[in-house]
């Protein structure tokens, strides 16, 4: 996944200050549109929260959406990074309630308020900025790939019936997952979420040899 284009990097080399600073905004930027909202998010809001000013705000970014596509590319990449953790090494049914736990603990740690970092932009971004839509689409499905990856490696291992559709699991376990995340969100509660993920596994373990 590239995460962004060309027109998104800088078009000079940045000294370390540089770096540090550019970095600063994305991330003041991505904590402000997961927490707000991306479009209750202003160029100002950002500032303020990385102590940047305008001037050496817009010296790394001609925009706003320049900005949201790199916040979708940090939070891509963080994400992607956190679930290869976990998923690159299942093996298991045990393995993927593991990985459930972790994803609802975690969730749980905020009461379910924010949801997914990728699905709430996702939600607010398919329809306004193409190349960040783009960039979400191709994260979701390396996410999910990584899943049936997973599946893949149990069916292998003869855990898992031969007759079972690898792909369409996958997808629907992240439905779920996101699904759940969204229903989290909206009433402050993980119970739905847990609710969604365990249906999902349920149909997964139906699927069982051992």
């Amino acid at each position: 996944m590239t995460g962004g284009t060309a027109a998104d990097a800088p078009s000079r080399r940045l000294t370390a200050r540089g770096v540090a600073t550019r970095a600063r905004i994305v991330e003041a930027a991505a904590d402000l549109m997961y927490i707000r909202g991306v479009n209750a998010t202003t160029l100002d809001d950002v500032r303020a929260a990385s102590g940047t000013s305008k001037s050496q705000l817009y010296q790394h970014f001609a925009d706003k959406d320049q900005l949201v596509r790199a916040v979708v590319a940090l939070r891509s990449g963080q994400v992607l990074e956190r679930e290869q953790g976990y998923l690159e090494r299942l093996r298991s049914f045990r393995g993927l309630l593991r990985w459930r736990d972790a994803l609802v603990q975690r969730n749980a740690l905020q009461n379910g308020a924010y949801g997914c970092a990728l699905g709430s932009m996702a939600s607010e971004l398919s329809d306004q900025n193409d190349e960040a839509r783009a960039t979400l689409a191709e994260t979701f499905a390396e996410w999910t790939g990584l899943i049936a990856g997973g599946l893949r490696r149990m069916q292998a291992a003869g855990t898992l019936a031969e007759t079972a559709d690898l792909d369409k699991l996958a997808v629907g376990l992240m439905a779920a997952l996101q699904g759940g995340y969204l229903l989290a969100e909206t009433q402050h509660d993980i119970a739905p979420m847990e609710t969604a993920l365990d249906m999902a596994l349920d149909h997964i373990r139906s699927f069982l040899t051992t």
